[in-house]
Parts: C-alpha cells; sequence; structure tokens
C-alpha cells in the first residue's frame, strides 16, 4: 500500500465515524441539518432528492433521525448502478443526474448532492447538472471539492491535478493512487483522470449564480465548496 492509498484509508474511510472524511463531513453537513429540521416544522415530513448519492454516505446520520424528521431520500445514479432495494426512508432511481425530467418543478424539499458535479462530464453537462438540481428542488446543499486544494480528492495526490494531463495519465499507468486502481491501457488511464474536473470558486459560482458559496477550509486552505440555498 503506498502513501497515497493510505492517505485514502485513513481520511476518506467514511465507514468509520471517526475517520477525518467523517468528522469533516459531519461538519460540513451543519446548514443541512437545519435545512431538514427547518423543512420539517413547515410541513411534518422532508423530502431530498440525492443526486449521484450513495446510501453508504446517510450513514453520517442514525436511524432515529430519520424517523424524527419524517425524511424521504430519492437516489438518483446512472442506469445500471442501482444495486439496493427501497425501504422505508430510501427511493433508487436510475436515470441521467443531467436530465431529471421524470420530476416536476420544486419536487422535492431539498437538493443534495455530495463532489458529484465534477464528474458529469464538460462544462455543458456540468451546467443542465446544476439547472436540473436546482429546478427539481425548493432548497440546495450540493458540494464539489476546490481545484486550488493541493491535494487531489480521488487519487489523494498532491498536486496531481495542477500537472499536465500527459504526466497524469502516466502516472495512473504506472501507480495505485489513492481510490483508483492502477490504469491497464492508455484509454483507461485517460478516462480514469477525465473522469474528475475539478472546479474553482468562480466556476462553481457561475453554475449556481442565485445561491450562496460556502468555503470549507482544511488547515485555513479552501479545501471545497457548498452551495447553500435555502
Amino acid at each position: 500500500m503506498n502513501i497515497t492509498q493510505l492517505f485514502a484509508k485513513k481520511l476518506a474511510n467514511y465507514d468509520s465515524q471517526t475517520s477525518l472524511g467523517s468528522k469533516f463531513r459531519l461538519r460540513r453537513v451543519e446548514p443541512l441539518l437545519e435545512m431538514i429540521q427547518s423543512v420539517y416544522q413547515q410541513h411534518g415530513q422532508v423530502t431530498i432528492i440525492d443526486v449521484g448519492g450513495t446510501r453508504q454516505y446517510w450513514n453520517i446520520l442514525p436511524l432515529d433521525y430519520f424517523e424524527q424528521y419524517n425524511i424521504s431520500v430519492t437516489l438518483v445514479n446512472f442506469p445500471g448502478t442501482v444495486t439496493l432495494k427501497d425501504d422505508k426512508h430510501f427511493v433508487f432511481i436510475e436515470t441521467d443526474g443531467t436530465d431529471l425530467a421524470n420530476f416536476a418543478d420544486q419536487a422535492f424539499h431539498i437538493g443534495h448532492s455530495n463532489s458529484v458535479v465534477e464528474h458529469v462530464g464538460d462544462w455543458d453537462r456540468m451546467v443542465r447538472f446544476a439547472e436540473e438540481i436546482s429546478r427539481v428542488s425548493q432548497k440546495l446543499f450540493v458540494q464539489t471539492p476546490n481545484y486550488w486544494f493541493p491535494i487531489e480528492p480521488h487519487c489523494m495526490t498532491p498536486f496531481f491535478h495542477w500537472l499536465p494531463k500527459p504526466l497524469r495519465v502516466w502516472l495512473v499507468l504506472h501507480f495505485k493512487l489513492g481510490h483508483w486502481p492502477k490504469a491497464t491501457t492508455v484509454s483507461e488511464a485517460v478516462r480514469t483522470v477525465e473522469s474528475a474536473r475539478l472546479l474553482d470558486k468562480k466556476m462553481y459560482q457561475a453554475l449556481f449564480e442565485h445561491s450562496d458559496i460556502v468555503t470549507e477550509r482544511f488547515f485555513l486552505l479552501p479545501k471545497s465548496f457548498v452551495v447553500i440555498k435555502k
């Protein structure tokens, strides 16, 4: 296990509530919890659409919290990726997050997404993603990593995302980096490198023009951004 994989295991192990990543995530969602409580006071229930989310992510909240605030989460992911069945608090939908035509305008109290928009593709797809989650949601809580944070959050490698693309492809071809396995072909390496397109704050604000952007910091460095629309 190399140092980047060790970072991924220690810092981004969200199965453990004591990991640094889980602690940061719990602190990050404090405004989300305020939203949930506010919506519940108004409506007696809370409907959330989580675009690109996972059931594992929501383990950050205890089950009795879902009961207390009558929370229903609709998890939206690409066709072929859903492996779990619906239950009392979770509904699993297969569709493209840039096209939520199956849902009416403001169908959900809260639109949520965590580290997803940077994976949807080029700028036009990012714009469609932002438009769609904004359209179907009354409130927003949407997070993405900061391009200018020195550690790339997916491969956990310092300065990786600032390197020339051919060098990044070469590294992915020759090493296991963080959450990424070593690629076996150039095509696989290119797809891996292109799978995450990090944004800076101005770019993120351009996607969500009418929402506030909150900066999450790690030792004073801007680590990620969260769209907050209350």
